[in-house]
């Protein structure tokens, strides 16, 4: 198809040339001007087409990305998730802490009730250190519910993680090489503070760490310092 339609500009444009030999010496009238014309049209016919076609065939390619990852992005249902299930996943989290805190208080509550309570009447205290059992064993019960909360929030987050991580396979996102951000103060204050809360089982600062630590201070020095500061402070008074 495309040889023939090279042959057939070619021959329009040999067509023109001898045309332009024969008549070279002639006045060229207003018709010939036109019929010229046409033949170069008609010579240019098949480029322009085949630019139309590969302009075409360009465009409907990117339609093509643009509809599939629109239909990628709709997969993931974003209005779902931030309508639903991360604020699902939010007040699962805030039961957990209210109900963690309600525990928390009632466990120290009774406790502290035994702990006052008097003994001299055995039958009394008996039966009060039995209430208090029970109201601990019945507070205990929430690890059950707050486990099944924790549950639905950690199913959330696998869900959300497997949509994202497949959208980003599919389209072959490449992580870019961002440039490093400046510190702020408050993550140069946590990071010398190590405020980083509560670590996971063998993470962080070891007990063991810590107590040698403790036990290589020589208190006895400092005490006896502190003394002699005190001392010095009192005999300074008498002289004031």
């Amino acid at each position: 198809m495309a040889q023939s339609e090279n042959l057939a500009a070619k021959t329009n444009i040999e067509q023109i040339v001898k045309y332009l030999e024969q008549n070279k010496t002639d006045d060229v009238s207003l018709t010939d001007i036109m019929s010229l014309a046409e033949v170069m049209a008609k010579s240019l016919d098949a480029h322009v087409e085949a630019i139309d076609q590969h302009a075409y065939s360009e465009f409907s390619a990117i339609a093509a990305e643009i509809t599939s990852m629109k239909q990628e992005i709709a997969a993931l249902c974003p209005t779902d998730m931030r309508n639903n299930s991360i604020p699902d996943a939010g007040r699962e989290l805030d039961a957990v802490v209210d109900a963690t805190e309600n525990a928390t208080n009632t466990i120290m509550g009774a406790a502290e009730e035994i702990m006052c309570a008097d003994p001299s009447d055995a039958d009394a205290y008996s039966t009060l250190v039995n209430d208090k059992i029970i109201e601990i064993f019945e507070a205990c019960s929430f690890q059950d519910i707050t486990g099944q909360r924790i549950s639905k929030v950690v199913r959330t987050l696998n869900l959300i993680d497997e949509r994202v991580s497949g959208f980003i396979e599919r389209l072959k996102v490449q992580d870019l090489d961002a440039p490093q951000m400046e510190e702020t103060e408050e993550e140069r204050r946590r990071r010398e503070l190590i405020l980083h809360g509560p670590q996971h089982s063998g993470e962080g600062v070891d007990q063991n760490d810590v107590d040698q630590m403790l036990n290589d201070m020589d208190f006895d020095s400092i005490d006896a310092e502190e003394e002699k500061k005190s001392d010095q402070s009192e005999i300074d008074n008498l002289f004031a």
